[in-house]
């Protein structure tokens, strides 16, 4: 009976165990994650975003904030820990030696008439005759009487003077920490024993198999719908026409999902009349082009005027019913965003990169609008490039004299304009191991994508104080030939996590160097240097390509940027594919040669289809100016310096 009360009070402490070993690195793992996620999450300080209140720590929005399905489950289970904590320390009862003078009061060594003094008085307090209470008897029994025994009687006395115990020596005893209700396996224990073994060993993880196995086959990494994918994938075809991506992107299964209440539809109506001239619609056949529009799916109509509601600004106009769905929306938005880019055929990238020219950089800066647009044109500052090349005194009178704002607007367009990023890419592409690049080898291709901003942070949050949440700063890198309008390689970067980014790149240096049997010495220094780059501002991106058919292809890395317009960086790059000798040797060294932009005349006979080519994404105007850029090529080497991209993805139209 006490070896089963001495495991059941073992049972919090096995409970506190079990809950203490994932819980304390889980914590400790959730509490870096947030310190690493408060110091690079560098937001924009104009006032427009401080005003937004995005940013602003409020009490309200740290607790909604931190009042997540997640955080309130780690609390509660950290209160569960310290309750059994406090339940073992100071409810549970202590195992303790056995002790005859202190359980009868006495000091060691005393003589026999003090042992049957203390005997008597405790006999008066605790003996079943003269005390009714239950503990009292088992006290009485198990201790009182053994300690008196042991005291003495001899053969007990000798016992407890040898083996601690006067009942001899005491064998090893094994238990289970489990209440004592559970060990008692007859009827209905062993029946409640019995579901909890099938439960947790057989029930619960069959269940969270379950769950994830069907929300894995739901969705994607990226939590975004397997159909979702499939949706992009079809519409997304290279003669889609830009105006026509909305209608794509808004077909996400995520927002056929969203419900639509009878209550919204005066709601919607009114949103239609505002957002309307933005829906490409025939003015001609208004009315019918009206029509056609309702007769779509009420969620598809729904999703696009919510997103043009932002989009145009004019999210104030909405009703508190819609709100919520308008931020829900917006949430999803960025992933999808995402996706889409993935899905997204190079001719179709054409109203992606952004073009410098317009006006569509220019709003993009706090306090702007088209009609200041116009005020800084007179000053022949027309571009958006122009006015980021000019120094922060010209800006500010340029703001100040003619467009008119205060010295606390134009000290926020700076702001703005130094968290900017401008983009520098270092890419080259050759095949490991050997010199030349011959059809049907494993191109590689190393790019060093660097990053400065006027501030000189590296990781930061762009300027959106009408996006409501977080939106981190993400860049694609892609390799592709304009020719064949083919994208041989895509690749996602970021700059927010510098910490990955030097694993990354430490990891890939060294496995490439001692790939080509370099010494150690010499791969230490390589890693060194690739860590320094990266601490810098640099991210290195590496992929591998099977190299084409025999022949001249003038390339072209496009690093586009999602957050901001005017960012973008193109650069070209000539390689040269060698045909594949029969007997396995390497043929001639690829030719070394200056890089040049697309539609720049060659001497070369055998690249004389691409000098008259003229792509989509040519930077060269119908003019025909064309510029020659220096750079050094080696098995398709290419590197182009500058600030920021001056070159438009979409400066020429077929």
């Amino acid at each position: 009976m006490a070896a089963a009360e001495d495991n059941s009070s073992l049972f919090p402490i096995f409970i506190l165990t079990i809950m203490a070993l994932p819980l304390v690195p889980y914590t400790i793992l959730r509490l870096c994650h947030a310190a690493s996620k408060r110091t690079k999450s560098i937001h924009c300080q104009c006032s427009i975003c401080f005003r937004s209140g995005k940013y602003r720590k409020s009490i309200f929005k740290r607790i909604s904030n931190f009042s997540t399905w997640s955080n309130l489950t780690i609390v509660l289970l950290w209160v569960i820990m310290g309750f059994l904590i406090y339940y073992i320390k100071h409810i549970s009862r202590e195992v303790q030696p056995f002790e005859p003078f202190d359980i009868l009061g006495l000091e060691p060594g005393a003589s026999d008439s003090e042992i049957k003094k203390a005997y008597r008085r405790l006999s008066i307090q605790y003996h079943p005759d003269k005390n009714p209470d239950p503990e009292a008897h088992t006290y009485f029994v198990e201790f009182i009487s053994k300690a008196y025994q042991a005291l003495t009687d001899p053969i007990s006395r000798e016992n407890f003077e040898k083996y601690g115990h006067p009942d001899g020596r005491q064998g090893f005893q094994m238990g289970i920490a489990l209440p004592q209700f559970l060990l008692n396996i007859d009827g209905a224990s062993g029946g409640i024993l019995l579901l909890g073994i099938v439960g947790v060993c057989i029930l619960l993880p069959l269940m969270m198999a379950v769950i994830y196995l069907s929300r894995s086959s739901k969705y994607t990494g990226n939590y975004v719908m397997h159909q979702t994918l499939s949706t992009y994938y079809y519409f997304m075809k290279p003669s889609l026409a830009p105006s026509k991506v909305m209608d794509v992107f808004i077909k996400a299964a995520e927002y056929m999902e969203i419900p639509v209440r009878r209550s919204d539809g005066e709601p919607l109506q009114k949103l239609f009349m505002i957002v309307r001239s933005e829906l490409n619609l025939d003015l001609k056949n208004i009315k019918q082009e009206q029509a056609k529009f309702w007769k779509q799916h009420p969620s598809l109509v729904k999703t696009e005027l919510l997103l043009l509601a932002q989009l145009t600004r004019e999210s104030g106009a909405l009703s508190s019913t819609l709100q919520g769905d308008f931020k829900h929306v917006l949430e999803l938005a960025p992933r999808l965003l995402e996706e889409l880019m993935k899905a997204v055929p190079l001719s179709s990238r054409k109203a992606v990169g952004g073009s410098t020219e317009g006006i569509a950089p220019f709003l993009q800066l706090p306090h702007f609008s088209e009609a200041i647009v116009k005020k800084i044109g007179r000053k022949k500052v027309r571009t958006f490039q122009e006015l980021r090349d000019m120094t922060s005194q010209e800006r500010a009178e340029l703001l100040t004299q003619t467009a008119g704002f205060s010295d606390a607007e134009a000290f926020d367009v700076e702001v703005v304009l130094e968290m900017m990023p401008s983009i520098t890419v270092d890419i080259a592409c050759e095949t490991e191991g050997e010199e030349g690049i011959q059809e049907g080898d494993i191109v590689t291709m190393h790019a060093w994508v660097s990053l400065k901003r006027g501030n000189g942070l590296t990781a930061a949050l762009p300027h959106a104080p009408y996006f409501p949440f977080h939106k981190e700063e993400n860049f694609w890198l892609l390799l592709a030939d304009p020719v064949s309008n083919d994208v041989w390689m895509s690749q996602k970067v970021s700059f927010m996590d510098e910490a990955a980014a030097v694993m990354a790149a430490s990891k890939a240096i060294q496995e490439t160097m001692e790939g080509s049997q370099a010494s150690a010495k010499e791969i230490s220094s390589a890693v060194r240097e690739a860590v320094e780059k990266v601490r810098n501002g640099s991210r290195l991106v590496m992929g591998k390509f099977q190299a084409p058919a025999e022949g001249n292809y003038n390339l072209t890395s496009y690093c586009m940027c999602d957050a901001w317009i005017g960012c973008d960086r193109k650069t070209s790059l000539k390689i040269k594919v060698l045909k594949r000798s029969r007997a396995g040797t390497r043929g001639p060294v690829a030719e070394e040669g200056p890089a040049m932009d697309d539609g720049a005349e060659e001497e070369d006979e055998e690249d004389e289809v691409y000098d008259d080519y003229e792509s989509e994404y040519s930077e060269d105007g119908e003019d025909g100016i064309q510029e020659k850029k220096t750079g050094k090529l080696a098995n398709g080497n290419a590197h182009e310096k500058g600030g920021s991209s001056t070159e438009s993805s979409d400066s020429d139209e077929e």
